[in-house]
């Protein structure tokens, strides 16, 4: 693609894929270390799940996540989803991201806006995250400035869940860290440390996201009002 080549791409990009990649190393490094250690109430992922659950009322199926740090929460088929190293480890790692998962069952459970308009975001950003794009570079090729325009408007719906998803994910570990300290699961300042340094991990990879999508923006907006520029002179 164009923006290969391009260094006013890389200029406007590049703190923003530092800052994914940080998050990334960071999630991944905190992962590995907390689950290391044991939690103190010594319950799998799995057992957590069930205890924190009862304690706040929710029913969902656990079953089984390909994958590391695949972990989700599927709100259409209330299923908890957990992956084998959190599922079957007695680590503060596992019972930090249950929480977490178990944060956005009750967002749902408690109608929680920003995530129904995130859900709702869903089928549009599936379809924009591709389309806007192409759009816009056929547009630049063609010189059609109309058709660039549409693909930006097009793409801004990616960036616009991007920023929803944010809160959601921030309030997610708030119930998270809440439930943990009500359950007794985490005992001792290291535990609880150890659970708030993988939960703000995970809420940064949200936020480097947020800032890879506003600067791709930028950078098409930015070509596009000089191709505009161009057509008025």
């Amino acid at each position: 693609m164009l923006y290969r080549f391009d260094p006013m791409y890389w200029m406007i990009s590049l703190p923003a894929l530092i800052l994914a990649l940080a998050a990334q190393a960071w999630v991944r490094s905190s992962y590995k270390k907390y689950l290391q250690v044991r939690n103190a109430a010594g319950m799998t992922g799995r057992e957590a799940a069930q205890h924190l659950m009862r304690s706040a009322g929710l029913q969902l199926r656990v079953e089984r996540a390909q994958g590391q740090l695949s972990d989700h929460y599927d709100p259409r088929n209330d299923v908890l989803r957990l992956s084998d190293g959190v599922a079957n480890r007695a680590s503060v790692a596992s019972v930090a991201i249950v929480a977490h998962e178990l944060g956005h069952a009750l967002q749902d459970a408690n109608a929680y806006m920003p995530l129904r308009l995130r859900s709702g975001l869903v089928p549009m950003v599936n379809f924009t995250s591709w389309l806007g794009p192409i759009l816009f570079i056929v547009g630049l090729w063609l010189n059609v400035f109309e058709l660039a325009l549409v693909g930006v408007i097009i793409f801004s719906g990616a960036v616009l869940f991007a920023l929803v998803t944010l809160p959601v994910e921030i309030n997610a570990s708030r119930r998270a860290m809440q439930m943990l300290d009500q359950s007794g699961l985490l005992r001792g300042e290291e535990e609880r440390k150890g659970a708030r340094r993988i939960l703000s991990a995970a809420a940064l990879t949200y936020v480097a996201a947020l800032a890879q999508s506003v600067s791709t923006l930028l950078y098409y907006l930015l070509l596009l009002n000089n191709r505009g520029s161009r057509r008025r002179r």
